[in-house]
């Protein structure tokens, strides 16, 4: 697995029971002090905050948070431990996790393990005992910035060292990221049996999480899960009546190669669904652009509205950008793009973000939340059976 260029995590952890010394170093030069938690060593990433109150594990593991460290603004995480089933991936993506006050032993039904033994097995580097209270406020009035989780001998490195540590390494804005963490094979994600096949998707891998796949196959979807540098040919052979594009991290702004793909896509006529960075680059498709929120959306306790409906829904969010709505144009009113009008479908209610594209020309649509949020709200899951819907109605007028 490619990792971090910053990223030391040779050391699994010291001496059992005692507690070693974590240092957090911001790129701003604050520092927050702690307890290593999970791996020992060093790591550097985005900090981030996420506000989901369960769920960390399927947090941990949604390939989104690749190079990103984890602020938990719940204070209490790890009593659930950790299990098989919530893994939304082939690992932890997470560059690294800082939580409060961690659970000294997992207390849940389902527990298969304690989550500081998985992060530490994983190489992962965190920190608890940290004021993530403070620290949330911090990133909520600065913005998201690099960040540095150094323990053990590590943290007694000098300040300006540390800081340098940080500051020299790549931002998020710029990264291309989504084909580190996708798939370097197709695979396929079958109906469930006694679940008649309806349709066949090309589904592009740019950090999808499991429970996706598994939604549409439940409803009767053959999934072709592919590469992130799959071509329109590659899509094609899979005779798909509709593309999917997924979730995954980095900057919109990077990903030529997908939005060529994806024009390709909609000049084909082809139904297509997109969520998350899917979204971002649906919106890059039709000639709108993007741009690095401040701290981001991440956790599952974000309010949009669906205009099509009126109902305000409580999503799972993970995205640090977002699509630019043309200036002089409401969002409520439809933009002019080279496929045709394009509404903006969803708005977060909080700071009234693009949530959501919906064309009138095309068949193409896709949100910037989280509808297959397995550990949060399933308010959005309704959005796998317009999709269905969609390649129905393309299928009946074909």
């Amino acid at each position: 697995m490619t990792q971090h260029p910053v990223q030391d995590r040779a050391d699994q952890g010291g001496a059992p029971g005692v507690p070693q010394e974590a240092v957090l170093v911001l790129e701003d030069g604050r520092v927050f002090r702690g307890e290593a938690y999970g791996a020992v060593g060093q790591t550097v990433g985005e900090a981030v905050f996420s506000t989901g109150m369960t769920g960390y594990q399927e947090t941990f593991t949604d390939p989104s948070y690749h190079r990103q460290v984890v602020v938990m603004t719940a204070p209490h995480i790890g009593n659930t431990g950790v299990n098989s089933a919530d893994m939304e991936s082939r690992r932890i993506w997470a560059a690294g996790v800082v939580v409060r006050d961690p659970a000294l032993r997992p207390s849940n039904w389902r527990s298969q393990g304690d989550l500081a033994d998985a992060l530490r097995d994983a190489g992962v580097v965190g920190a608890s005992g940290v004021d993530t209270r403070a620290l949330t406020r911090h990133l909520r009035d600065r913005g998201a910035m690099r960040v540095g989780i150094f323990s053990g001998p590590a943290a007694r490195r000098p300040h300006e060292e540390l800081l340098r540590t940080v500051t020299e390494a790549p931002r998020m804005a710029g990264s291309a990221l989504a084909a580190e963490v996708s798939t370097d094979q197709a695979y396929v994600v079958s109906p469930p049996e006694g679940v008649p096949t309806r349709f066949t998707v090309a589904a592009l891998d740019l950090g999808i999480k499991g429970t996706t796949p598994a939604l549409l196959a439940s409803r009767g979807v053959r999934v072709h899960v592919l590469p992130a540098t799959s071509t329109f040919e590659d899509v094609r052979a899979t005779e798909p009546d509709g593309v999917f594009f997924s979730n995954g991290p980095g900057d919109p702004a990077t990903a030529d190669h997908e939005v060529g793909l994806l024009r390709e896509v909609l000049d084909a006529g082809l139904p297509f669904f997109g969520i998350c960075f899917g979204n971002q680059l649906l919106g890059r498709a039709l000639g709108l652009g993007t741009y690095k929120l401040p701290f981001g959306h991440r956790g599952i306790n974000q309010p949009v509205l669906d205009r099509s409906t009126g109902k305000v829904e409580v999503t799972a969010h993970n995205h640090g950008f977002a699509i630019a709505w043309p200036e002089g144009v409401p969002t409520d009113q439809p933009a002019d793009t080279a496929y045709g009008p394009v509404r903006c479908s969803h708005v977060a209610l909080n700071d009234d973000v693009v949530e959501g594209l919906r064309c009138e020309q095309v068949p193409a649509f896709s949100v910037q939340y989280h509808p297959e949020a397995a550990a949060g709200p399933h308010d959005a899951e309704y959005l796998f059976d317009r999709f269905t819907q969609l390649m129905e109605d393309h299928r009946a007028q074909a």
